[in-house]
């Protein structure tokens, strides 16, 4: 059974998503789910469906305890879920094309440091642009620079506000980050 390893920062909504996906698979399963905000939300996501939590702070993650913890878990793949920090090269270098991210737009446009949320949503309506959608991509040293498994497209003509354009994200980002996740664990990436 592949293992899956969950980094989150916020609500954990999709964080969620795939625990339910994954909680009745003979494949893959959520072992554990990293946070570094002690208040989030998906701590009680985790905890209801009895998936082990660890938190730490930003410095934990810039020293060897958290590569310590990952081993301890010893995770197939790391997704990050809506985690906000950049990530440390030395889980980076010690999990090399394990760890996977989502981004709500079409990269390379509108990421890099800071762009995350609504702040990718404002940028994209402030553009006028016809379209966006998500990318899950291999994490790097760089923000949101990985190499690109996949994207998908949504036409936001009919959107006037960020709000509006983030629950088309969010849709997106429900329907397809697991059974991507299910790909690449079965593809043996």
């Amino acid at each position: 059974m592949k293992k899956i390893v969950l980094f989150a920062s916020g609500s954990g909504t999709n964080a969620e998503n795939i625990i339910l996906h994954f909680k009745n698979s003979s494949q893959a399963n959520v072992v554990a789910v990293f946070c570094n905000n002690p208040k989030a939300k998906v701590l009680d996501r985790a905890k209801n469906h009895h998936v082990p939590t660890v938190v730490f702070s930003k410095e934990d993650l810039k020293t060897e305890l958290i590569l310590q913890k990952l081993n301890d878990f010893q995770p197939d793949l790391i997704v990050l879920a809506g985690f906000l920090l950049q990530f440390p090269d030395n889980i980076i270098q010690s999990f090399s094309n394990k760890i996977i991210n989502i981004h709500p737009a079409l990269l390379p446009n509108y990421g890099g440091k800071g762009m995350y949320g609504l702040n990718v949503h404002r940028s994209v309506l402030e553009n006028k642009e016809k379209e966006t959608g998500i990318t899950i991509h291999y994490v790097n040293e760089h923000y949101d620079e990985g190499k690109i498994i996949f994207q998908k497209k949504v036409s936001i003509q009919d959107c006037s506000t960020a709000d509006d354009i983030a629950i088309k994200i969010h849709e997106l980002e429900q329907r397809y980050f697991p059974k991507v996740i299910e790909k690449l664990l079965t593809s043996n990436f």
